[in-house]
């Protein structure tokens, strides 16, 4: 195993994220040239923080899946839009520039994010191409690019369905001027990478229409996505089982665990 913490920041903006990493290293003894796929993940939070509960638990079950992974503690406001952008551009950069030394697969880059986690990471999904991003970080769009997105009950939408909060802590006194920009669906292009979204129907926290306006986006432009709703559950569910279940037991829901192995299934054709 390798482990290491280290920090992400971008000159001239503001907050520093850390970018924690647990590989599979590679032994003699069992196919000592294999590449392996890293998970990034990216906790939720509501942009105010990072949850524990959908950081190091995702990356022990990904971990036991055969593929490295990383967390990434971007930052939260105070904080505002773009720095947790820039922090997840600037760790997969870092991961394609060392890819021989840890064993990475470069082509199988994949973003893991959960709640507002997950609207970072769309963002990349959405925004890799974009100039602002390869001209700060001073590098070629295409070694931004991730291979595909995983996300869990994501927040999307800026507009009526939104999770107002999430907003508010990440663009603060610039929400009228990006609101828009960061309404997601709106943003899909036919560059945008390929997605794996479960939800819950009942989720009054982030409604699941969000899950679904994104697919229709993805969908209409001829991105292969694949999505879950569930009937049942809180918003939040991480794992759904008593492993990320809070003190008091909730957040445990039997039918939503199945979420995990169907991602298995989905990263093998990345």
């Amino acid at each position: 195993m390798i482990y290491r913490e280290m920090e992400v920041k971008t000159d001239g903006y503001e907050g520093s994220g850390k970018l924690i990493l647990y590989f599979l290293d590679n032994s003699v003894e069992m196919h000592p040239n294999r590449k392996r796929p890293v998970i990034v993940i990216c906790p939720g939070g509501g942009y105010s923080m990072t949850s524990d509960r959908e950081a190091e638990p995702l990356a022990m079950r990904f971990l036991a899946m055969g593929c490295h992974a990383a967390v990434l503690r971007y930052s939260v406001a105070p904080v505002r839009y773009p720095s947790a952008l820039l922090q997840l551009a600037q760790s997969v950069l870092y991961l394609k520039e060392h890819a021989a030394e840890f064993h990475i697969d470069p082509d199988r880059i994949i973003l893991q994010g959960s709640s507002a986690g997950a609207h970072l990471a769309a963002s990349l999904g959405v925004f890799w191409n974009r100039p602002f991003l390869s001209k700060t970080l001073q590098t070629t769009p295409q070694k931004l690019r991730p291979a595909g997105m995983i996300l869990n009950y994501p927040v999307i939408t800026s507009g009526s369905l939104a999770h107002r909060g999430s907003f508010e802590n990440l663009l603060g006194e610039r929400e009228n001027e990006l609101l828009e920009e960061m309404s997601l669906e709106k943003q899909v292009s036919k560059d945008t990478p390929k997605t794996f979204l479960w939800h819950t129907a009942s989720d009054t926290t982030v409604p699941v229409e969000n899950s679904l306006l994104f697919f229709q986006a993805l969908h209409s432009h001829g991105i292969p996505a694949e999505l879950h709703i569930y009937p049942f559950g809180i918003h939040g569910l991480s794992l759904a089982n008593e492993e990320t279940s809070h003190e008091d037991g909730s957040a445990i829901q039997e039918e939503c665990q199945s979420w995990i192995e169907l991602a298995k299934e989905w990263i093998k054709h990345i």
